[in-house]
């Protein structure tokens, strides 16, 4: 089963759940009617949808959505010391990202309900109230509702270094905004996906054709276990429904570096997918202004499965 996923997509007939391998896209569709069913802990798991009789074959033209459905996205802050690095470097008051780094409870916060999420190929937004906007390509790590670590999708925990740098308080204005959350394209089962100390994470950033940023980690460098974080939050929350927590990232553009509309960005894990998402959905320049940003993208647009998923 080593390279098979579970999909979300949208088909002529509605939304369904899928299976197929991780650099092809989905190919055959199963017999359950949502994620939550999947991580509820009442019903079959991921790993038994990719042993179970198929329903048929993907139809032509369905579109990949984002592998959540009923799931809360968390995600996790400072979880490596580059970011500790750059998060003291834009800081007005730095010692809180050396508190946390080394502290045993970890930063954990709430990034987007399941309806904000963007998949792939559908735009992610950033702030035009803010100077400083930046990708956080992320491992999403995927829970079930006992508190078990049964997949990891990939994520994007799109940011504004600018406002939470000028005061923490402000990490939810900073963190949580249309657009700032986008994962999959699919899940893949930890059974078959390589051991996490052998992941690695890559991202691209083109503007224009033209590759503007581009980086990767390895995620045997993170300070925290993906058990240690999920058991932290798990300790005061239940999750009927499972959840989603992206694990940090060791990424950081330099100072200089700020998304722009019309940026692609591309994170890629081999072993667990690639996801691309452009900028394409900003919000307003100034409360007080009524005009948004021209070239707004409708959240629900993604990408086309036709004749395959290009990873």
């Amino acid at each position: 089963m080593k390279g098979q996923a579970v999909w979300r997509i949208g088909t002529p007939s509605g939304v369904r759940i899928a299976r197929g391998p991780v650099t092809e896209g989905p190919r055959e569709l199963l017999p359950v009617d949502s994620i939550s069913e999947l991580l509820s802990g009442d019903g079959p798991s991921l790993v038994d949808m990719l042993r179970t009789d198929s329903c048929g074959p993907v139809p032509s033209g369905s579109e990949l959505l984002a592998p959540v459905d009923e799931q809360e996205i968390w995600a996790s802050g400072v979880t490596f010391e580059r970011s500790r690095d750059a998060r003291n470097e834009e800081a007005v008051t730095s010692d809180v990202y050396d508190r946390v780094y080394t502290a045993d409870r970890p930063e954990l916060f709430f990034k987007a309900p399941a309806w904000r999420a963007r998949g792939e190929g559908a735009p992610i937004g950033i702030r035009s109230d803010s100077s400083w906007n930046v990708p956080e390509p992320e491992l999403g790590l995927v829970v079930d509702a006992r508190g078990g670590l049964v997949a990891y999708t990939v994520g994007n925990d799109v940011s504004s270094r600018s406002i939470e740098g000028e005061n923490p308080l402000y990490l939810p204005q900073a963190k949580v905004f249309d657009g700032a959350c986008a994962v999959g394209p699919s899940l893949v089962p930890v059974e078959c996906a390589p051991p996490f100390e052998e992941l690695v994470i890559h991202m691209t950033v083109t503007r224009a054709d033209k590759a503007v940023f581009e980086d990767e980690v390895r995620l045997s460098s993170m300070r925290r276990t993906p058990e240690e974080l999920v058991d932290w939050l798990f300790r005061a929350l239940p999750f009927p429904k499972g959840f989603v927590l992206l694990s940090g990232t060791s990424m950081v553009p330099p100072a200089e570096f700020t998304l722009q509309y019309g940026d692609s960005i591309s994170i890629r894990v081999p072993g667990v997918g690639t996801l691309t998402n452009f900028v394409g959905a900003i919000g307003k320049n100034d409360p007080h202004e009524g005009d948004s940003v021209p070239g707004h993208v409708p959240a629900h647009a993604g990408r086309r499965h036709g004749n395959g998923y290009q990873p």
